[in-house]
């Protein structure tokens, strides 16, 4: 789903975070969208109507009572010529009217008079979201089809203050707001009546009952690569490892712990049209584990026997018969990161490698590894296709997209 030819109204609240709604509207805009704006008396004093409207391409809305637009009840069409409504920033006034059905200005008045959907991004103090009047008006709006997308967490304007409150992202906004818009479409289910296998998290090897060796993966990208294919329409297998996240809505969850575990898993959910090995295994495990606690002692430290993992990745991709029909595997790396990624293209037998830098000079502050912000290339036989840093999420998106349209080609 693209925002191609899609009308925006995009409402901007009296927050700090109002100017990233500057971008957001740059970010709308270079998908194709058209942008209406409408801004509060506060907003005003934190960006200019100027701004936004020079980069919306037309005046910025602010006035209720405009002599120039109300003689045809402008406010009525601003609520009605759009596709989706935006509020961002939203802040906890803004919300605690839309909740209460307050509308005393033209952002108000516009939001109560709408029939389309509405995207709100809170912005806010960590002590405001969680007061407890905030979080009535949040359950409030929720109930009443209000679609949400963050806050996140971070530092805020204030000094040393921080929590949840940061307004999301631009891109993140983008990609709620296609989500949204994509939830009425007829097309958004391009992977209706396909099968995916995912696998996602570390594995862990035991060294004793314990100690053992692991990855420093979250599963955070496997998890979302899980659930945005089960959005697609797609009927997910995802085999997990030990992780502290939730399972994805709509998505069979298959638990394990080691590699041998998970090769097993992902043996038994075969067949299926597509395999997305996003999981870090553990390459390595000791050859005997200990049945009991190591202990130290006069011996000195202990010597442990390593025995390479299974490949799973590879026993997959060069299945026969039984290979589905695409298979992707993951490559992080800490150097030489395309290099390596094509070598591992040509050595496992796969189709697709989805390689990203996890060391420290990365540029993605908090690290990928743990952290919510990826940035990948895509590396097939053809060549390779570089992403820009965003959310997880929206990785996870572009390459169920991806997918979609390699299952949809002729096999």
């Amino acid at each position: 789903m693209t925002l191609a030819s899609k009308k925006i109204l995009l409402v901007i609240s009296g927050g700090i975070a109002a100017y990233k709604a500057l971008d957001l509207i740059r970010r709308f805009r270079e998908r194709g969208a058209s942008v209406r704006v409408v801004m509060t008396r506060s907003a005003t004093e934190f960006v200019t109507p100027l701004s936004a409207g020079a980069l919306a391409g037309e005046p910025a809305w602010t006035d209720l009572f405009d002599a120039k637009t109300e003689f045809d009840v402008g406010h009525i069409r601003l609520a009605r010529e759009c596709d989706l409504v935006v509020v961002a920033p939203a802040t906890a006034n803004l919300m605690a009217k839309m909740a209460g059905g307050h509308a005393d200005d033209l952002a108000s008045t516009v939001l109560l008079a709408t029939d389309r959907p509405v995207l709100i991004a809170p912005a806010m103090n960590p002590v405001m979201w969680g007061a407890k009047a905030t979080r009535r008006n949040v359950a409030q709006l929720v109930a009443d089809g209000i679609a949400m997308v963050g806050p996140n967490a971070g530092e805020m304007a204030e000094r040393n203050e921080a929590g949840v409150g940061r307004m999301a992202e631009p891109l993140e906004i983008v990609a709620a707001a296609e989500r949204l818009l994509a939830a009425g479409d007829p097309t958004s289910r391009p992977l209706a009546g396909k099968t995916l296998l995912v696998t996602s998290g570390p594995t862990h090897e035991p060294i004793d009952p314990v100690r053992y060796i692991a990855n420093r993966s979250s599963g955070k990208q496997g998890h979302a690569i899980a659930a945005a294919a089960a959005a697609a329409g797609a009927a997910v297998t995802l085999i997990s490892g030990p992780v502290t996240l939730a399972d994805p809505p709509g998505v069979t969850v298959v638990h394990v712990e080691s590699a041998r575990d998970m090769l097993a898993a992902a043996e038994a959910a075969l067949p299926v049209d597509a395999a997305v090995f996003a999981a870090a295994v553990a390459d390595w495990r000791v050859a005997t584990a200990g049945a009991q606690k190591i202990k130290k002692g006069a011996a000195g430290t202990p010597q442990l026997a390593l025995v390479e993992n299974p490949d799973i990745l590879k026993t997959i991709a060069t299945r026969t018969p039984g290979r589905p029909r695409l298979v992707v595997g993951f490559a992080a790396e800490t150097e030489n990161v395309l290099a390596n990624a094509r070598d591992k293209l040509a050595r496992k037998g796969c189709d697709w490698i989805v390689a990203n830098d996890v060391s420290a000079d990365s540029g993605i502050a908090g690290g990928v590894m743990g952290g919510d912000r990826n940035s990948v290339h895509l590396v097939t036989t053809d060549g390779v296709d570089s992403w820009p840093v965003q959310s997880k999420d929206a990785v996870a998106r572009a390459l169920v997209a991806r997918i979609a349209a390699a299952l949809k080609d002729p096999a």
